[in-house]
C-alpha cells in the first residue's frame, strides 16, 4: 500500500469530545470516525486492524471445535417473547413494523435465534455436543454512548453458544472456551483479568469476565493482589469486620424534623454513624413489595438481589403500604411484608432506622430481636480496603473494560424454544447451553488503551494496520526512492504488510504520523544515511535507533518483527 494512495486522514489535534486515550488515537490516527453518538465508520485502516483481530479470534474457535455460522441481525419479535426478553430487555431493543405491520427488532445479542436453529436442526444425542459461532453485528439502544467504541450503539461481536446432553459435558465447553478465550487475548497482545462475574439478562451460572484494567473502564472489579481474587463489583464479596453497634436497650422513638438522608443522622444533635444505622430500601421483587436492609455505610448492589425481575418501588407503593415516605423507613414491626437483610446486619444492636412514620426514627434497635428477617444475604457492594474473601488480604477497586464474557446458561433457552434432543433410550431430553461472547471492536479500542504513549498508538504486531512504515525522506531524491522502493517490495515478497509513505511532506510530518497511527516497525530512508551505505531501523515501542545496510534491511526487519 502506498501512502498517497490510501485514506488516513490523520489529525494534530484531540478531537473535543474524544474523552478517553483509545478515542482520541483512533479519531487522530484516521482509523475510525463518528457518524452518529454511538455509530462509527471504520476507514481503510481501522478496517485492518478489525479484520486481523477477527481472523484470530475465528482461527481459535475453529481450533476449539466450533462451528460458524451467520444469523440474521433482523428478529422477528415473537421470538424474543418466547423467553421474555422482549419485555425485560425492552428499553436496549431497537424495534420497527415491516409493511405488513410485522414487529420486528435488531439482534442485540442472538441466544433465541441459534437455539431456535438447534431445535430445528438437532434431533439426537448423536449430534452433540455442538459449538455455533458466528462474527455479526449487533445492536443496544444505549441510553448514553460514549468513549468511542467502548460504548456504542452498533458493535461487532463474536458469540459461541455449546449445547450439551449434560452438565458434565457443559463443564468441558465452557472449559474448553474458556482455554480460547485466554490464547485470543494473548496473541491480540492484551493482558486480560479473568474475573468472577454476574449473568445479568443473559441468565445462567458460572459466569466470568475477561476484563483490562483501565481507568477509561465503565466496569468496577475487585482484585486481591495476595491470592489474585478477582470479580466484579456486582459479584464480589469480601470480609467485613463488624461489632456490635452499642448495647441491647429499649427500643424508642425519637423525633428526626426534616432529616431525610442517612447524612442527615450523622450530623448534631443526632451524631448517628452511618455503620450503625439500617438503610431500609424497598423494592418490587417478582411483583412483590419488598424491604431491603443494609448497613447506613454500605450500597445496596441490586445485581445480588434474588429476582429475575426488580425495580426500586414508587414512593405511592411505599406510603401505601408503610404509611411514610422513604427517609423514614424501617422494618421493625413490619410482618406482612418479606424483608431480605445483609449479613452484615446479623446480630447487630443498638442500631438507629425508620419508624414507619415521617419525621421520626428508632433507637435502641436489636436486629434479631425487632425485625422478621425473612432471607439474609448479600446485597452489598463491596468497599476499596476490605478484608479477601480467600485470603487475609485487602481488596482494592480498580476500573476495567470487560472484552469477553463465558456463561454457563443451563436450559433457560431451551427449555422455553423446544430444544431437545432424544437419548439413547429415545427419551426427549432438554439441551444444555452455554455463551461465550467476545466484544470484537470494543478489543480494537481495549487494545489502544493498553498500548500507547504520548505520541500515539503502539500496535501489537499480530494486529497493526501494517507492520511496517518505508519513509523515504525526500520523493524527489531518485536513489532514495529506488532504495525505499526495492525494501518495500522485499518486504511484501517476504509477506511482511508494509505501507510506503510517497508522501511529498516534510520528514517530521511522515515522522509523527508513523508514530501516531503506531507501526510496529518504521524504515527511514535518507539522503544522509545513504551516503554512509546504511538506512534506519526503529521499533516503535523502543528508544533505539537502529542502522542497517539497504541489502540487509529486509532479513534484519523479519528478525525484529518475529521477536514483537
Amino acid at each position: 500500500m502506498k501512502w498517497s494512495q490510501a485514506l488516513i486522514p490523520t489529525l494534530r489535534e484531540v478531537p473535543k469530545d474524544a474523552e478517553i486515550s483509545s478515542h482520541q488515537l483512533l479519531l487522530r490516527a484516521g482509523l475510525i470516525r463518528q457518524l452518529a453518538g454511538g455509530v462509527y465508520t471504520f476507514l481503510p485502516l481501522g478496517l485492518r486492524v478489525l479484520r486481523k483481530v477477527e481472523q484470530i479470534v475465528r482461527e481459535e474457535m475453529d481450533a476449539a471445535g466450533a462451528l460458524e455460522v451467520l444469523m440474521p441481525a433482523m428478529h422477528p419479535r415473537e421470538v424474543w417473547e418466547q423467553t421474555g426478553r422482549a419485555t425485560s430487555l425492552n428499553d436496549i431493543l431497537f424495534k420497527f413494523k415491516d409493511r405488513s405491520d410485522r414487529q420486528w427488532l435488531l439482534g442485540p445479542t442472538h441466544e433465541e435465534i441459534v437455539t431456535s436453529l438447534a431445535a430445528a436442526e438437532i434431533r439426537s444425542y448423536k449430534q452433540l455436543p455442538k459449538n455455533i459461532y458466528q462474527i455479526q453485528t449487533k445492536f443496544r439502544d444505549e441510553p448514553r454512548p460514549r468513549f468511542g467504541l467502548i460504548r456504542v450503539k452498533e458493535f461487532i461481536m463474536k458469540d459461541a453458544y455449546s449445547f450439551d446432553v449434560d452438565q458434565a459435558g457443559l463443564d468441558r465447553s465452557y472449559q474448553t472456551m474458556y482455554e480460547a478465550y485466554k490464547r485470543i487475548f494473548a496473541r491480540l497482545g492484551l493482558k486480560t483479568l479473568d474475573v468472577e462475574a454476574h449473568s445479568g439478562a443473559m441468565g445462567g451460572s458460572h459466569s466470568y469476565e475477561f476484563m483490562v484494567a483501565s481507568p477509561a473502564g465503565e466496569d468496577r472489579i475487585a482484585l486481591c493482589p495476595k491470592c489474585n481474587y478477582a470479580a466484579n463489583l456486582e459479584k464480589a464479596t469480601s470480609r467485613v469486620a463488624v461489632g456490635l453497634a452499642g448495647a441491647a436497650g429499649v427500643l424508642e422513638k425519637f423525633a428526626t424534623p426534616g432529616v431525610r438522608t442517612i447524612e442527615d443522622l450523622t450530623k448534631p444533635p443526632y451524631n448517628c454513624a452511618a455503620q450503625n444505622q439500617i438503610k431500609t430500601l424497598v423494592y418490587m421483587l417478582n411483583d412483590k413489595l419488598t424491604l431491603v436492609l443494609v448497613r447506613g455505610c454500605d450500597s445496596l448492589n441490586e445485581a445480588k438481589l434474588p429476582a429475575v425481575t426488580a425495580r426500586p418501588a414508587h414512593p405511592e407503593e411505599i406510603k401505601a403500604a408503610l404509611g411514610a415516605l422513604p427517609g423514614s423507613l424501617g422494618a421493625v414491626g413490619v410482618t406482612k411484608l418479606p424483608v431480605l437483610a445483609d449479613e452484615t446486619l446479623r446480630g447487630r444492636t443498638g442500631m438507629v432506622t425508620g419508624a414507619n412514620e415521617d419525621d421520626h426514627h428508632l433507637r435502641g434497635v436489636d436486629v434479631g430481636r425487632d425485625i422478621t428477617v425473612a432471607q439474609w444475604l448479600d446485597v452489598r457492594t463491596v468497599q476499596d480496603g476490605e478484608g479477601c474473601p480467600k485470603c487475609d488480604g485487602a481488596l482494592k477497586i480498580d476500573s476495567a473494560i470487560e472484552v469477553g464474557h463465558v456463561f454457563k446458561l443451563g436450559t433457560k433457552y431451551s427449555t422455553a424454544l423446544g430444544a431437545n434432543y432424544l437419548d439413547e433410550k429415545g427419551e426427549s431430553k432438554v439441551m444444555i447451553m452455554g455463551c461465550y461472547g467476545i466484544g470484537v471492536s470494543r478489543c480494537v479500542a481495549a487494545i489502544v488503551e493498553q498500548c500507547h504513549d504520548d505520541k500515539g498508538i503502539v500496535w501489537p504486531r499480530g494486529v497493526a494496520p501494517f507492520e511496517v512504515a518505508v519513509l523515504p525522506l525526500n520523493t524527489g531524491h531518485a536513489e532514495t526512492m529506488k532504495v525505499a522502493g526495492e525494501i518495500y517490495r522485499g518486504l511484501q515478497a517476504s509477506g511482511i504488510s508494509v505501507i510506503l509513505d510517497d508522501r511529498t511532506d516534510r520528514p517530521g510530518v511522515k515522522f509523527n504520523d508513523a508514530d501516531l497511527v503506531g507501526f510496529p516497525v518504521r524504515v527511514t530512508v535518507g539522503e544522509k544515511s545513504l551516503v554512509k551505505g546504511v538506512v534506519e531501523l526503529k521499533v516503535r515501542r523502543e528508544a533505539e535507533l537502529r542502522t542497517v545496510t539497504p541489502a540487509d534491511a529486509v532479513g534484519t526487519i523479519r528478525d525484529l518483527l518475529a521477536q514483537l
